[in-house]
């Protein structure tokens, strides 16, 4: 999935979070664009589970009979007819279009009953998801008949036939719409779009694109769409296809868009060509760059191990004023540590005005690289002290650094890994994940997996493992492991139950 860190100040296009919403469409673009839902002159009374449950049976049971029989029978049975009463038949059946449908021809024939946008659509998603294509194509005609044809029928209709492979009828929904009087819509196209590249379907929403580009235009969010559906899905030569024919048709690639095409190159090992995207930004729209670009490139920089070249970007940007934030520091932090110099990164953090857990974070993995898991727990300590909260991923990261990320054997018994965390895992009622550990612990040809600490923690989380860690960090005081016990003494007090983690910071 696209990373919201990425695309968070351009919401309007890119925020994971953002619900589709009715388009308004302006008195240029055609009245007849979007006819008003019929609304329910009542306000919405709560279901009667009870009458909910006779008429979902009877749909069930009978779903294979006439109409006139499941007509009789529902006649039969008193219950109020509204519109949430019709959506809840309809997630009781999210995936059985009979029993659904059979109801949806019996409320035809009620007179006081008539359908909204609300009510069709969601029939539409059920009959989808079941795969009768050939029902959903005449229910999602039948609504464009009615005028009732909001975006979100459009967005069902695609991502149910482009999920189906229909791509033919993809581009038939536009012309058989167009028929009912909702003309070729550019905004419409980019909200299919969107959807389809937020489902893994970018080649069925390209193909939709290209096939309907005599009638629609597409515009820049429309290249936009693409190029970050195909980033997300890792096609570089594609994304770089869609931005070349953006460019061509006149239309400038915003910083989000930039962001995201150099990212993808960074993961894809192809950092000349991601920094080239950098240098042509900094020649042609310098004043552009902010903070989360400059950020994004020496994250990459440091991960690389291209330290020089980070540091002349992060002079760059302080030259231009830009203030780096702890994410950028952090990345900074953890370059130094990982390349063996420890005060040139304990001078940065010493500099900050508050470090966050991110720079100890960078800190922390940068030591554990070395093989200094020590001095990472002091790192561990000193966050503790500074009123900064760990969380499970920091825990995860010191046990794999004192302990392996596979688990190794030690010389004491306390701190054999078998006794810890195998052992454990019986205790916890995991017999099966300890004994796979421990088969390919005694099969040396076998490579031993990489131990799941999250999941470790996770098993002790409850009020058992708070005993638990209290006992374990005991004994291994006894024998001289402090790190050790600290972590799991630390954890067992903050972060072993639920409510010890929601009152982890007023409690330190």
């Amino acid at each position: 999935m696209l990373k919201p860190k990425i695309f968070r100040s351009f919401t309007f296009l890119l925020s994971p979070h953002r619900h589709l919403q009715i388009i308004p469409i302006s008195a240029a673009t055609g009245a007849a664009q979007f006819a008003p839902q019929l609304q329910s002159p009542n306000p919405i009374k709560p279901v009667n589970e009870t009458h909910l449950l006779r008429v979902c049976t009877i749909l069930y049971q009978q779903q294979y009979s006439s109409n006139q029989k499941i007509h009789n029978n529902l006649c039969k049975t008193p219950f109020d007819l509204t519109h949430e009463f019709f959506l809840q038949v309809c997630n009781k059946f999210p995936y059985s279009w009979r029993p659904l449908y059979k109801f949806y021809e019996f409320t035809k024939l009620q007179p006081h009953f008539n359908h909204t946008s609300t009510t069709l659509n969601k029939m539409l998603d059920v009959i989808g998801k079941s795969r009768n294509i050939d029902l959903f194509w005449e229910v999602l005609q039948e609504i464009g008949r009615c005028q009732l044809v909001t975006p979100k029928t459009y967005v069902v209709g695609l991502k149910t036939l482009a999920e189906a492979r229909e791509l033919k009828k993809c581009v038939e929904v536009f012309h058989v719409m167009n028929g009912f009087g909702y003309g070729y819509n550019v905004e419409i196209l980019n909200k299919v779009v969107e959807a389809l590249c937020r489902y893994k379907l970018v080649e069925e929403a390209k193909r939709v694109v290209l096939k309907l580009k005599d009638w629609i235009k597409p515009n820049g969010v429309t290249y936009r769409w693409l190029i970050y559906g195909f980033c997300d899905a890792g096609d570089v030569i594609e994304a770089s296809k869609i931005w070349n024919l953006m460019v061509d048709e006149g239309f400038e690639p915003d910083i989000e868009c930039v962001e995201t095409m150099m990212e993808t190159l960074f993961k894809n090992n192809r950092y000349d060509e991601a920094l080239k995207v950098f240098q042509s930004m900094r020649v042609n729209r310098m004043s552009e760059l902010g903070v989360s670009t400059y950020r994004l490139v020496i994250n990459w920089l440091c991960k690389k191990g291209k330290l020089g070249e980070s540091y002349v970007v992060f002079e760059e940007m302080q030259k231009r004023g830009i203030k780096a934030d702890n994410l950028t520091l952090a990345s900074i932090t953890y370059g130094l540590m990982s390349r063996g110099r420890i005060r040139e990164a304990y001078s940065v953090v010493q500099g900050m005005e508050k470090a966050d857990i991110s720079v100890y974070h960078g800190m922390i993995k940068g030591l554990l690289k070395l093989k200094r898991a020590s001095e990472a727990t002091e790192v561990f300590r000193e966050m503790i002290k500074r009123g900064c909260e760990p969380i499970m991923h920091t825990y995860v990261m010191l046990l794999q650094g004192h302990l392996g990320k596979r688990g190794r054997k030690g010389s004491d018994p306390l701190v054999n890994f078998d006794t810890i965390f195998v052992g454990g895992l019986v205790k916890a009622g995991r017999t099966f994940d300890a004994t796979k550990y421990a088969e390919r612990l005694l099969y040396k040809k076998v490579e031993v997996p990489r131990f799941d600490y999250n999941k470790f923690l996770h098993y002790y989380s409850n009020e058992e493992g708070v005993v638990m860690f209290e006992v374990m960090s005991k004994k291994l005081r006894e024998v001289g492991h402090f790190d050790l016990a600290d972590i799991f003494a630390r954890y067992g007090e903050k972060m072993a139950t639920r409510d010890r983690r929601r009152n982890r910071t007023t409690e330190s």
